[in-house]
Parts: structure tokens; sequence; C-alpha cells
């Protein structure tokens, strides 16, 4: 069984799983009374570089990096990301890190609130704002969500280092083709259900977004309230929640291999943030959105409340692939076998904030 390193971000520091041969063990935290909003693990080098994006209530949020696997951890000198004094702004949270294709192998994306994109050139150690997202015109009209106005998803086309899809809460995904001098909105289909016209050009609650890994077109989002697919690398959206026991939720996440595979974990409601009639169960689909069936084996089949997060859900590059999730219990389960079943890793951990899980040597 291929190993595999798992990275867990609560709201009370970053807790690192390492399978080896088959058994599991968890250790931390690091980073303890610091909020772990953003992780990824950068495999694009010899030795994965982990990423980290943790909020001290003392010192505020800042980005970590590790060559070592977790072992030891480096911040910057300087402030890694930082508003320039014209935006009249300051960094409030780092909501997501991601690595972008081959094609540029040093090049790190930052999500931010209060609604800015950040890229760095030399692994995530410093970056620069994007300005033309950040002076969008149609900026001042974008609405904060209810965890704060974030860009939340970084999605990266590695046939074109210069495709960047971006999604903003609460003003919808955002288009460049042109490694981000200029940004298109890219909502078409999908509804803002909490606005007089349901759809807008711009301005929908989108809560996460996931790609095909074999058509790279293929797009799978997680609305508040809806599911939808797009084949056009999101110029059009079409709605695919048929099937699900709710269309709300925040996490969506694509097969690392296989195409048309895509997970969920719906929520009931907005307004009953649990999870789908009180029961712990992912959804797959293996037919792009066609049909959906419950995973649950190994899954608790009582009454459940533990609510799964946007960046909270996870896949890695194993063959079959890990699937893995946490949730607002503190609870973390995985798979690996594509998600046909289930073992829980860990429990009353703090808040889980994100997940982010990769095979190593």
């Amino acid at each position: 069984m291929t190993d595999v390193l798992l990275a867990v971000g609560t709201r009370k520091g970053l807790f690192i799983g390492r399978r080896r041969h088959g058994d599991w063990e968890l250790s931390g935290p690091h980073f303890p009374a610091q909020a772990v909003y953003s992780l990824w693990i950068d495999t694009r080098r010899a030795t994965p570089r982990l990423l980290a994006g943790a909020d001290s209530a003392h010192w505020g949020p800042s980005v970590f990096h590790s060559d070592d696997l977790g072992e030891t951890w480096r911040e910057p000198s300087r402030a890694a990301v930082k508003y320039p004094p014209d935006t009249g702004t300051s960094l409030e949270r780092v909501w997501q890190l991601h690595p972008a294709g081959p094609a540029a192998p040093d090049v790190v994306y930052a999500g931010t609130e209060p609604g800015g994109l950040f890229r760095s050139e030399d692994g995530g150690e410093t970056f620069e704002l994007v300005r033309a997202l950040w002076d969008h015109p149609s900026r001042e009209q974008w609405v904060p969500g209810g965890g704060g106005l974030a860009v939340h998803t970084v999605i990266t086309d590695p046939r074109d280092a210069d495709a960047v899809t971006v999604a903003v809460s609460a003003a919808g995904v955002f288009r460049s083709l042109d490694g981000g001098a200029g940004w298109a909105p890219s909502n078409k289909g999908v509804k803002a259900v909490f606005l007089p016209d349901q759809h807008p050009e711009f301005g929908q609650c989108v809560h996460k977004i996931a790609q095909d890994p074999v058509n790279r077109d293929r797009l799978y989002l997680q609305n508040h309230w809806g599911v939808y697919r797009s084949d056009d690398a999101g110029a059009e959206w079409t709605d695919i929640g048929s099937g699900l026991p709710s269309d709300f939720g925040f996490a969506v996440a694509a097969h690392p291999r296989t195409g048309d595979v895509a997970y969920l974990f719906p929520i009931t409601a907005d307004i009953d943030r649990v999870p789908a009639e009180r029961r712990c169960r992912v959804y797959r689909t293996g037919d792009a959105g066609r049909s959906w069936e419950p995973l649950s084996a190994g899954l608790p089949d009582e009454d459940h409340y533990g609510t799964v997060l946007r960046d909270a859900l996870s896949v890695d590059d194993s063959d079959p692939a890990g699937v893995y999730f946490g949730n607002r219990n503190g609870e973390v389960y995985a798979s690996a076998d594509d998600g046909d079943s289930w073992q829980q890793l860990a429990s009353h951990l703090p808040d889980v904030l994100c997940v982010r899980a990769a095979a190593v040597a």
C-alpha cells in the first residue's frame, strides 16, 4: 500500500498523519493555538513542500512552509502575503494555497480575505498581489459571504499556465486566460437564490470548485444551494444536483485519475448545517453528475452532526485513490479504496478546517 502524508488543519493547530505499510500515525499539533485555514502538499519537487496558512490571534495570519514533511517549519522574515499600502486594507486570512501546474514549477497562488489573489514565483515564500483581479470593475459590488469576502478556490490548468479560475465568496467564479492580466465573470447557469435576479453576471455564493483529471475543461461546483458541472472550463454551468438528498454543501473533490468521478458531502440546509438526513455519508458520481451513490461503509450509522467545510474533503494520488474528510466534530475519516469503505483516523480534534493528502516516498 502506498505511503501517504495527510495534513489536517484545525482551529487549534495542524495535525500530520503518515500511512506506512497500511498503518496510520497522527502527530501534532504544529502551530498550537493557531487556526490553520489552508494547506497544500506541493509534489512538484523531489521532496514535497508543505504549505500552511495559519492564523494567530496574537500575531495575525502568515504562510509557513516545510521541506521535511512537516518535521520543521519556516516563516519568511517578512510577511509572505501583504497588501500594498494603496489598497487601504490588510490581510485577514489565507483561505487557499494552490501550486500551479508543471509548466510553472515555482508558481503558487494564495487566495485571501478580503477577496484578493496573490502569486508567488519562489515556491510560496513571497507573494505579489494580482492587481487585475483586485482592481476588477465589479469589485465595488462584491458582497461578503457568511465567512467574509474571500478568494477561497484557485484552479489552474496543467495544459496552460496562463489559464486560472478562482471562486470568490460571494462574488462567484472569475476566469483569466492571460496569466491574471484580465478577468471575466464565469457564472452562466449558476443561481444566486438569495438575490431578486437569480442569474446575475456575478454575485453567486460559490462554495468550492474541483477539476476533472481527464477532461480538464470539466469542472464541478458546489454552490450555496446547487451542484453544477461545466464542460467548457466554466463558460456555462449545468445543474447536476438531482439524486442528492440536498444540493446544499461546502465541499467537492474530483478523483485524481479517473474521469467523471467526483465526491460531495451534502449538508441539510444553510439554516441547518448538519449532514443531510443526519447521516455521515459521502456521495460519489461515476458519470459526471448524472447519478449519485451514497458511500457509508465504515462511517457512523447513527444520527450525526459533523459538518464538512469546503476544504475539508480531499483525495490523494494513490492507486486506488485515498479519500479523506474531517468535520467540525473533530473527526477525520479515510478511505483507501476510492471511497468504497472508510475508517476513522482521529476523534476529538479541534474543528477541522481543511484536509490535504498526497502519496509520498
